[in-house]
């Protein structure tokens, strides 16, 4: 399955920290169905937008874009909309514990070790606002990796740098729109990577 656009972004910024990505992986989790008369499951595919794994960790990411609408909204991280929608794996803990334990049965990493990520290219509020209240709720979510990790675009971009101003080529469309700007005089990579290199 292709990936989308802003998931390539997130992908390079992700492979960026050393590990291997994979897009649109598919975990089967059983659901109980709303039948009054008997429990009754049904078993679901539910899909992981990003994977990565390196010898430390196993990343299971949602990433949400929302460039030219309103952005990603709070109420429906958090799940109080009373839709867990798109964002089911951070706010719905069965679904969320399942999927946990079917990446530890797939990939055999210790559960303690599978991080949850919320990628957000836009937040919903005006400047934002949205931002510090999904933070501070996926910050209280206990894992036993810990938190949700949340991560803004201006992390991700700030990443993407990084590794577009390796002298490595990289057949990416990330960065090659990089090198591309680098190449007619708009960006400046070598100035971006040392500013980030000093800001570290």
């Amino acid at each position: 399955m292709t990936m989308e656009a802003f998931e390539q972004f997130v992908a390079v910024a992700m492979e960026g920290e050393g590990l291997v990505v994979s897009s649109a992986v598919k975990f089967f989790v059983k659901r109980k169905t709303k039948k009054q008369i008997h429990d009754e499951y049904q078993e679901h595919g539910y899909e992981v937008d990003l994977v990565g794994a390196n010898s430390e960790k196993l990343v299971l990411a949602t990433v949400k874009s929302f460039f030219g609408s309103r952005g990603v909204q709070a109420r429906e991280v958090t799940g109080v909309s009373g839709s867990t929608g798109a964002y089911r794996l951070l706010n719905d803990p069965d679904l969320r514990a399942q999927v946990i334990a079917k990446a530890h049965d797939r990939y055999q990493y210790p559960v303690a070790k599978i991080f949850l990520r919320l990628y957000v290219g836009k937040f919903a509020g005006k400047g934002g606002a949205d931002e510090a209240p999904i933070r501070e709720w996926c910050g209280r979510q206990e894992l036993q990796s810990g938190p949700i990790e949340v991560f803004s675009v201006n992390q991700v971009v700030k990443e993407v740098k990084k590794v577009a101003a390796r002298r490595t080529y990289i057949n990416n469309p990330s960065i090659v729109a990089l090198k591309v700007l680098q190449a007619t005089g708009d960006l400046d990579l070598q100035s971006v990577a040392s500013q980030d290199a000093a800001e570290d």
